[in-house]
């Protein structure tokens, strides 16, 4: 079944329990029940199946894909999704590493806004920074409108050094590629790097071979003369100040997305994948 066949109506747009999107939900809930998810409680919601359903645009072959891959890497990379608490990253958050713009873009995309110089990595491990990003994920693809918009990030990059470079690896690079690309259910609309300087270029040539043409195309570089190229994508007034817009301060949008995930903890910890181990051990995560 395949959103094509109501060409029409625009499916994303209506909500779970509409009458035209109930037949998708109730195929892709079947063709869940039929599928082997070691040492996993599935969630066969119409809330938790429609975010996969808007991923893919209805198409229920690539929902349920999608929904498999998902799995198989929270169950495969557990170095990182074991322990969602906010307490496993909360000197990353308090170190306004990481904020999400209050106001969308006028697609309607969330914009999430990484700050790499405020990454101690004698402090926090890649996977550590890379569990904020994951953190971020699994709230905002909770937001119907984000479901259907997807997401810009941004990453500025002015303060990255060696120490940075050298938590980044081959295997971290597949884990990046596998959520970028085919294991989460969030629509990646771009990615703008800043202040990039030339020795990151290298750890982008290894993460780069795992992406897909998609992607790679939605992946901007903007350099350290930003502004003009930047607003080409991104209405200026949505920024903070810091990067030249109207907005709120870089400091109060790191504080309200911190309380947010602060407030989200229980929900956090319910969604944690434990497997019975120390979660700072890495995996091999096979799939990617």
């Amino acid at each position: 079944m395949k959103a094509s066949e109501f060409p029409h109506c625009d499916l994303n747009d209506l909500p779970a329990d509409s009458k035209r999107v109930k037949p998708f939900v109730r195929e892709l809930r079947l063709r869940a029940e039929r599928e082997t998810f070691s040492r996993v409680q599935l969630d066969l919601s119409d809330h938790f199946l429609i975010k996969f359903l808007r991923a893919r645009d209805f198409d229920v072959d690539l929902a349920l894909k999608l929904l498999i891959n998902y799995h198989k890497w929270r169950q495969e990379c557990p170095e990182i999704s074991a322990n969602l608490q906010p307490s496993s990253v909360i000197g990353l958050l308090k170190n306004n590493y990481h904020g999400v713009l209050q106001s969308r873009d006028d697609a309607g995309s969330r914009v999430l806004i990484y700050r790499i110089g405020q990454w101690n990595p004698k402090e926090f491990t890649a996977y550590e920074v890379f569990r904020v990003s994951l953190i971020t994920s699994e709230l905002i693809v909770q937001e119907r409108e984000t479901q259907r918009n997807g997401l810009k990030a941004i990453f500025d990059l002015q303060g990255w050094c060696f120490a940075h470079a050298f938590q980044i690896n081959p295997s971290l690079a597949k884990k990046i590629s596998c959520v970028l690309t085919d294991s989460f259910p969030l629509k990646v609309r771009g990615i703008h790097l800043i202040n990039e300087p030339i020795f990151f270029r290298p750890v982008f040539a290894m993460i780069r071979p795992f992406l897909p043409d998609k992607i790679k195309q939605r992946i901007h570089f903007h350099g350290s003369s930003y502004t003009a190229s930047l607003f080409e994508h991104f209405p200026k007034a949505i920024f903070p100040p810091e990067y030249e817009g109207t907005g709120p301060s870089m400091a109060e949008v790191c504080e309200e997305w911190t309380d947010f995930i602060m407030q989200s903890e229980e929900y956090l910890q319910k969604i944690s994948v434990d497997l019975g181990g120390d979660s700072s051990q890495g995996s091999s995560c096979g799939h990617c």
